[in-house]
């Protein structure tokens, strides 16, 4: 399933890569699903100024990319998300929806794992 999944994900295209993003809250909101909680809890106890950080680089994120940032946040502090998306800002945007296309496919892989697993 997993071996599928991966196959039919990265033959997708632009479009339908963005409107999976799309469904994705930004990194720092609350809200979202409890798996997006979940996923984003390194953000949880992070100080003001990072959390502030993140609100800001989302918003210049989207305005440089036309999406919302997107990384597989498991296990990731709200310092090394920041840091990710500090470093993706200087890709240019096909690099970067290549990137955030990868990063997807492992949210969606984890997802998968703990579906199957539950």
């Amino acid at each position: 399933i997993m071996a599928a999944g991966d196959r039919v994900w990265r033959k997708l295209d632009r479009e339908d890569w963005l409107a999976a993003f799309s469904a994705h809250p930004r990194i720092g909101d609350t809200g979202g699903t409890a798996w997006s909680q979940r996923e984003q809890s390194g953000t949880a106890g992070a100080s003001p100024a990072v959390m502030t950080a993140l609100a800001d680089g989302n918003r210049a994120y989207e305005s440089r990319f036309g999406h919302v940032f997107l990384i597989c946040a498991t296990g990731k502090t709200a310092d090394e998300m920041l840091a990710d998306l500090e470093r993706r800002m200087a890709n240019d945007p096909e690099t970067e929806l290549r990137i955030a296309a990868e990063e997807q496919r492992k949210i969606t892989r984890l997802r998968l794992v703990k579906w199957l697993s539950s």
